[in-house]
Formats: structure tokens, sequence, C-alpha cells
């Protein structure tokens, strides 16, 4: 009767440890399955080694619980008197050992199949910056220069989510949260196509900043200096819009620098990186006619200034212009603003960048380089008067 009712007790145990699991496996608190090939066999790979988890689980906790029930002291059991057995401890020290090695053999190939970016089609640069990914198309096919980039920027814009307007909790927009793309749309989303295997090339200009896509499966730190490779191939009818983020804690912002990734058809994709061209060697020629530009009077350079500003250095020195010192030194009084010697200081860190701020002269104009120098030498009291103009941006 004693052995009966202890059986049942480790029954209704197994069966309790069942229940409360199956929800979770069945709700989003698990990890997406993923639409590519590596990301379905990372799903299985989880799903086996949590089942093997479960069952071991169910089996320590059961012998646990039922030697418990077994030998307590209201049945009269007395407690054996021994210290060791050479047998137990030679089959304690095995059965792991053997479960480790069936849990690594199909870890290890899953592990070999996601490092494996050779033999791809698409090859893109992806360089994180404090807060925004710049995307460069390197080679597709038989084109070995693509020459096709563009930043990736956070595009809600940013008195929603700096909460500015009506107070904590609101904005002038209204039910702004309610957007499902909240906070995880982008101006610019990287676009690849279907059906081909796409080669990620990681780095960073400043900190560490970490590229990550749940439904590719795929996630690597972008780190300065180093060069870290991804791949991911979308399968043919599985286009559609697939978001990520930073993953690594990049600073103040890090939770405004979303991953918004479009995967097209084939033949969409193409026409696509024509436009791309086009629109590249445009943004190129007018970046280079942009030297030759000339400011016609301060308030129109400092109108164009403060868009660049808010829209590029806000993040880092305020609005106000007063920093977030020591990271982030103040614009607001600062001796390299306001006096004459301090000019062309100025102007070598906008191009170039200096500590944690990367140089401007690969994203930004000479125009529009120029009009936020010249915003900043004048804002919030600064007043110098100075007119900054494009040439001064000549490389």
């Amino acid at each position: 009767m004693r052995k009966l009712f202890a059986k049942r007790r480790f029954s209704l145990f197994s069966l309790l440890i069942l229940m409360c699991s199956a929800p979770v496996l069945a709700s989003g608190w698990d990890m997406p399955r993923g639409v590519t090939d590596i990301s379905q066999q990372v799903f299985d790979l989880h799903r086996t080694i949590l089942y093997i988890c479960i069952a071991i689980g169910l089996v320590v906790f059961g012998l646990m619980f039922w030697s418990i029930l077994r030998h307590r002291k209201s049945l009269g059991v007395k407690p054996a008197n021994f210290h060791e057995s050479t047998t137990v401890e030679v089959i304690w020290t095995i059965i792991p050992f053997v479960i480790l090695i069936a849990m690594a053999v199909p870890a290890t190939k899953v592990l070999i199949a996601m490092d494996d970016s050779s033999e791809s089609e698409l090859t893109i640069r992806v360089t994180g910056s404090q807060w925004k990914w710049h995307y460069e198309y390197l080679t597709y096919g038989d084109d070995k220069d693509v020459s096709v980039g563009f930043l990736s920027s956070l595009s809600t814009p940013r008195e929603q989510w700096e909460r500015q307007g009506q107070g904590f909790g609101k904005s002038n927009v209204p039910d702004f949260e309610a957007h499902p793309n909240y906070l995880i749309e982008v101006d610019r989303p990287l676009v690849i196509p279907t059906g081909k295997k796409v080669r990620f090339l990681l780095t960073a200009d400043d900190v560490i900043h970490a590229w990550w896509v749940p439904d590719f499966a795929i996630k690597k730190d972008a780190i300065p200096g180093f060069i870290n490779e991804l791949w991911t191939n979308v399968p043919e009818g599985k286009e559609g819009i697939y978001r990520g983020r930073c993953a690594e804690l990049c600073g103040k912002d890090h939770a405004f620098m979303p991953i918004v990734v479009e995967a097209k058809s084939a033949a969409d994709f193409e026409a696509w990186l024509a436009d791309a061209k086009v629109r590249s060697a445009e943004e190129a020629k007018a970046a280079a006619a942009s030297v030759d530009y000339k400011f016609p009077s301060l308030a129109d350079a400092m109108k164009e200034g403060e868009a660049v500003y808010v829209a590029r250095c806000a993040a880092c020195h305020q609005v106000n212009g007063a920093g977030l010192p020591p990271m982030f030194p103040a614009l607001k009084g600062s001796k390299m603003m306001v006096e004459d010697s301090g000019r062309q200081d100025h102007i070598n860190i906008i191009l170039n960048g200096k500590n944690a701020m990367p140089g401007w002269k690969a994203i930004l104009t000479a125009r529009e380089m120029a009009a936020v120098t010249t915003y900043e030498r004048n804002a919030w009291g600064n007043d110098t008067g100075d007119l900054v103009q494009p040439s001064e941006f000549a490389q």
C-alpha cells in the first residue's frame, strides 16, 4: 500500500512538471522559431536540450522525493551508516558525462553551421555607431563594387521617446505608444534578397554594439577595430519585415537603436539595388558639390545647423548644449566654442571625431558639417558670430 502511494505521488509530481512546462512552450515566452533554416536548427536544438533538462529534473527530483517519502522517520526507517561507494561514484560520473556528450554533438554541428559564411552571394558591412547603424553593400554576385551605403536610424520622433510636450507619459502626438512599431521603426531599413546567402561583416566606430535579429537566429558583437562575421539565408516565399535591436549596452540611448531588415524577392531586390545605386551616386555628387556652396548669411547656416544638430548631436550633447560630462562635454560656454583659437580644433573634431565621438566626414556633407559647426558656435549664448563655410571641410 505504501509503495503504491509513493508511486502515485511520483506520477503526480511528473504530471505537475509537464503541466507547468507546457504553457511556457506554447506561449510567447519561448524563443522564436525563426524563418531561416539555421534558426530552425537552433530552435530544435533549444527544444532538445530543454527536454533533456526536464527529464533530468524529473528523475533527480523524483528520486529525491521518493526517497524522502519512503525513508521518513514516521515509517520507522533507520538511517543507513555508510560513507563511500565506488560503484555509486562511478555511475554518477559516467551518466552525466554521457549526457553531456549527447548534448554536445548536435550543438557542435549547429555552431559550425552558424559560423560557416562561405559561398555567400551578397556581402554587407554593418558598422555600429552611437546610436545608429551604417550599412555598406560591398559585393553582390559578380559585382565586386556595389558602392551603396546609408545610415539607418530610429524614425520615432525624439520628442516622443523623450516624453516631451505634455509631461511624463504624454506627447504632442496622441496615442503614439499604441503604434505597433513604436521605437522599432527606422528611416532606412536594410534590404536583402530571399533565397540567397548574405554575409555580414560587423564592426563599430566607437563602443561595442551587438547586431541581433531573433528571426534569423543571428547575434554577434560589433567591436571597434575588429571584424566579426554573420550570415543568413531567408528562404524564398518568406519576404517581409524582420526586426531586431542592438543587444549590447552601448550607452544612454542603447534602447533607441533598432534594426529593421526587409527581405525582398531576388527580382525586387535587384530593382531596389539599381535604384539605390542611383540614389547613392546622386548623394555622392551632392556631397562633392556641397563643398563649393556658400551660406549667404549666419541665419541661414544656423537654421540648417539646428536641424543637423537635433538629428545627429543632441543625443549626446543634449538639445540645450549642456552635454553629459565627462563622457559628452558641454558645448554651451566651452572654450573651444567661444574662443577664436578653438575654431580649427572644432572643425577637426567634427571631421575626425575624438574619444567616443566618431568622425562625421563619412556621414555628413561638407555643407551639413559647416552648418552644425556654425550652429554650435552661436547657439546657447555662445554668440561668436562665426560663419563657417563648407570649403573649410574640403578633404
